[in-house]
């Protein structure tokens, strides 16, 4: 039987720029480590990316779901922003 991770990989064809490619194997070849790795690891990088910035989308819609009844003055002063002017003060 093969090991729990091989059943967890996929084998497939990829179409990369060469320039890439070469990146890849400039990288795997420093590290002793196969292109494979290097690819998968980039890739996996790259979709949690992806999902962090759908994330912070979704977190941005909710905030301004959630304050879109606050005028901009209610919002500054939720957000703690003084909009009165201040007079400068003496120094000692």
């Amino acid at each position: 039987m093969g090991s729990r991770h091989a059943a967890l990989k996929q084998r497939t064809t990829l179409t990369l720029p060469v320039d890439t490619l070469q990146q890849a194997k400039k990288i795997a070849h420093s590290r002793r480590v196969h292109l494979s790795t290097v690819i998968s690891e980039v890739v996996s990088t790259g979709l949690r990316l992806e999902a962090a910035k759908e994330r912070r989308k979704e977190i941005l819609e909710n905030y301004r779901k959630a304050f879109s009844r606050y005028t901009e003055e209610e919002i500054a002063l939720l957000d703690g922003v003084i909009l009165e002017p201040v007079s400068p003060r003496k120094r000692a």
